[in-house]
């Protein structure tokens, strides 16, 4: 009886040494991976609380810029497609962010419907006309009129709308890019491993695909 007793005693004190030894061993894992997204550098606040899957049903909606009076409105009529994030140093982000969130739309998708008197092209020598409102700021879609292997898709950022289903951040283009606007080199290690932690590929051009098709265009203009 005694010998039984004292087994029963060691079984129990072995499970709850164990149970013991898995919910440290959680704690710590929970502690460095919140240390770590307190430390890793902000990206944009669509990404830096991970990514929100979009609605593949979703039909589009409308964009509005900051202003609070006469407000600049675009209806897309449908869903975005290649939306990313972009490290260029010409697409619009909220400040503080490292990335652009940028997506592109067939342009027969888009639509000013609202005080378009306010627009202005930001550089009319870029490849990509980003029309900004010129009282907040914000690029509210980017238009390309020069033979370019993407004309008829416009560059719009969804975070200006209100309704939810947009498609979410696919991958992370131009990377690199953030170091010509004064990012450390000696932290990107860190961009890229918070990036991939929340499922973006990393390019420091655009996606293959997206490659495969300026290449693809790019081959029938020579032949």
């Amino acid at each position: 009886m005694a010998t039984a007793l004292v087994k029963k005693h060691k079984y129990a004190s072995s499970a709850i040494l164990a149970g013991s030894l898995v919910s440290a061993a959680a704690a710590i894992t929970h502690y460095y991976k919140t240390s770590a997204a307190r430390s890793s550098p902000p990206l944009h606040p669509l990404l830096d609380s991970g990514i929100k899957k979009g609605d593949p049903k979703f039909s589009g909606g409308k964009l509005r810029c900051h202003c609070a009076s006469r407000t600049v409105e675009v209806t897309l009529d449908g869903n975005v497609a290649h939306n990313h994030a972009c490290g260029c140093s010409k697409c619009w982000k909220p400040e503080g962010a490292l990335f652009s969130i940028v997506g592109v739309i067939p342009r027969d998708q888009l639509r000013v419907t609202a005080n378009g008197d306010k627009l202005y092209v930001v550089d009319d020598k870029a490849a990509i006309q980003r029309h900004a409102c010129e009282e907040c700021g914000c690029h509210m879609y980017g238009r390309i009129e020069a033979e370019h292997p993407f004309k008829g898709l416009d560059f719009v950022h969804v975070e200006l709308s209100e309704d939810k289903g947009w498609q979410e951040p696919q991958f992370a283009a131009f990377v690199s890019s953030i170091i010509e606007q004064g990012f450390d080199a000696g932290k990107m290690g860190d961009v890229r491993a918070k990036l991939k932690s929340i499922g973006l590929e990393t390019f420091d051009s655009l996606s293959p695909p997206l490659m495969d098709l300026i290449a693809s265009w790019t081959a029938e203009k020579k032949a």
